[in-house]
């Protein structure tokens, strides 16, 4: 089995209201705003769950990659803009993905954490982040005190579109080093924390975000509140389809 982990999902949004939407949905504690994504044009809310982590990204600038993205997305109101994973390596797949030819568009090594982001034209479907915590279950994109602002739940996986689904989930595996295998027409990455499904689809891109919840009847309600779901009752969150299993 892998050693890698889901660690944090990013919806992109166009309204800075929506992170207190979502807390409110989800029934979150406080978010950390993180002065960190004013470099990249952006305003953040980081929300912990369990110690795996949602964060919300706003464009606060004209220009930014988010914003750019955010047009592509136009007709969803949002969408699901990266998937970070933690990987005991950094410098491993920082290689790999040099050899395959994927750029890297954002590198940073600090004592706490040393992270790459991928750029989602070469990797597929989605920014792909790679961060070594240190230690292990440290989390500096989560702020100080993060510990004391979750509430129970996880990040169950992330599911994927393609039209050669089989092709996106290599590439993503190829990089990462994880285990692979076919389900149907479908293919599956398997971390030690967290399962990323690639299914058929027009596009590559983010289709669903799946998270365990203590509540989700409740949060259901809630989101219903917002209008955050489809007429089949299925949730719909800021351009991403969202599942809530149980706890």
């Amino acid at each position: 089995m892998s050693d890698l982990r889901l660690r944090q999902l990013v919806f992109a949004s166009h309204d800075r209201k929506d992170i207190e939407r979502f807390q409110e949905v989800f029934g979150l504690g406080a978010p950390f705003i993180d002065p960190g994504v004013g470099a990249f044009g952006l305003e953040n809310g980081v929300f912990a769950l369990g110690d795996q982590f949602v964060e919300i990204v706003v464009p606060r600038t004209g220009g930014t990659a988010a914003g750019r993205f955010l047009e592509r997305q136009a007709d969803q109101g949002g969408g699901g803009y990266m998937v970070i994973v933690q990987t005991p390596d950094v410098v491993a797949v920082r290689r790999r993905a040099d050899e395959a030819g994927i750029r890297r568009v954002w590198n940073i090594d600090l004592p706490e954490i040393s992270a790459s982001h991928l750029h989602p034209v070469d990797i597929g479907a989605a920014i792909v982040s790679v961060d070594t915590p240190r230690p292990p279950k440290s989390w500096l994109w989560g702020g100080a005190g993060w510990e004391d602002r979750a509430v129970a739940g996880g990040i169950a996986g992330a599911t994927l579109t393609a039209p050669d689904p089989a092709a996106l989930a290599r590439r993503w595996a190829d990089i990462l080093d994880a285990p692979l295998s076919p389900e149907g027409p479908a293919w599956r990455l398997a971390l030690a924390e967290g399962t990323v499904m690639v299914e058929p689809g027009a596009r590559e891109a983010v289709s669903t975000f799946h998270f365990q919840v203590a509540n989700p009847a409740a949060i259901k309600r809630r989101a219903a509140a917002h209008g955050w779901t489809r007429p089949d009752g299925a949730l719909r969150i800021l351009g991403v389809d969202v599942e809530l299993l149980p706890l």
